[in-house]
């Protein structure tokens, strides 16, 4: 089987398509032949050992993936062979056969689209949890998204209008806020040109916003906060400026939030039965319709270099999809 392969940390031109055996799996364990793998902005740090997580050398990246299953490990029940399935390995993903603990399978429907299936767990699955579990974003709610065409922004667009909220997309181009727009964002907010505070103000009245969404962090955290509603919730999802900001607590006080950690990364692992609720409820509205993944290119494994690429210079709008069968098509 091919494999992208991190072997020396560094940017994504370091990576190299190595031709390996077939893996088989072991006690607990499934071989997927793997349809789709999806990449995220992540991606670009681990293999750079910029991440939290360090997978030992040599690694394939790629968190996500969607595929079919080729073999069972011993004591595995509940799968079948052919069957359809996606999990969230944390890496490893961009290969034709992965092997996963069966822990970290989940069934795909019949309807769901693999490609689509393939990129809905880690950015849906983290909103999902972000919105759901830990902001208890109720219907009505005011939400602000920063970052709102990357992955994690497109999904709370999409899963705030799902949960009833009015939806406020925050994104630094106007080919990014038609996207936004698209996807079903009520109002959009240019932040390079507009002070971000004052318009998620001027939004709402006055009131502010019951829910801030920020997978970016930086120089937009501190107005975003500043233009919370009173006990608003403000959630912390990343940092894809790269600065890590420095909030003034007082803020916290005098407006009564709080400001909430989303790591969903641990979720999955600590809270894993509630993590496969939450990823059966993504992909069943993914069957129904009801959501459906924005992939912005489907690149063949040998491109993956080009799809990490364009996630390090901010141009994905959506999801960036490895797509493995021998004839896929160039991206668009």
């Amino acid at each position: 089987m091919k494999a992208v392969l991190c072997e020396t940390l560094g940017p994504p031109s370091k990576l190299v398509v190595r031709d390996l055996p077939e893996p088989r799996p072991g006690p607990g364990e499934v071989a997927v032949r793997v349809r789709a793998a999806a990449l995220n902005f992540f991606d670009t740090l681990i293999i750079e050992g910029k991440y939290q997580f360090k997978p030992q050398l040599p690694f394939s990246p790629g968190a996500e993936f969607c595929g079919t299953v080729a073999a069972l490990g011993e004591g595995v029940t509940g799968f079948a062979e052919g069957d359809l399935v996606a999990g969230f390995p944390g890496w490893g993903a961009c290969r034709e056969t992965v092997v996963v603990p069966a822990a970290k399978l989940v069934h795909v429907p019949a309807g769901a689209d693999p490609e689509q299936a393939a990129g809905l767990i880690v950015t849906y699955g983290t909103t999902l949890h972000a919105l759901a579990d830990r902001a208890k974003l109720k219907p009505g709610e005011t939400l602000a998204v920063l970052g709102a065409s990357g992955g994690v922004g497109a999904a709370a667009v999409e899963i705030g209008k799902l949960l009833g909220a009015r939806v406020i997309a925050a994104a630094s181009s106007p080919d990014k806020l038609d996207f936004c727009r698209a996807l079903g964002a009520d109002e959009v907010i240019d932040y390079t040109r507009e002070d971000l505070k004052e318009r998620l103000k001027e939004l709402t009245g006055g009131r502010g916003v019951d829910v801030v969404y920020d997978p970016v962090g930086g120089d937009y955290a501190e107005p975003a906060l500043r233009s919370m509603a009173w006990q608003g919730r403000y959630l912390v999802i990343g940092f894809a400026a790269g600065q890590i900001p420095k909030i003034p607590l007082n803020l916290v006080l005098l407006k009564g939030c709080d400001i909430v950690g989303v790591f969903y990364g641990k979720f999955a692992e600590v809270e894993a039965e509630a993590d496969r609720a939450n990823t059966a409820r993504l992909l069943g509205w993914l069957a129904e319709g009801r959501l459906k993944v924005a992939i912005h290119g489907r690149y063949p494994l040998e491109r993956t270099v080009d799809a990490l690429e364009a996630l390090a210079r901010r141009e994905i709008k959506g999801k960036a999809v490895i797509v493995m069968e021998a004839d896929a098509a160039a991206a668009r």
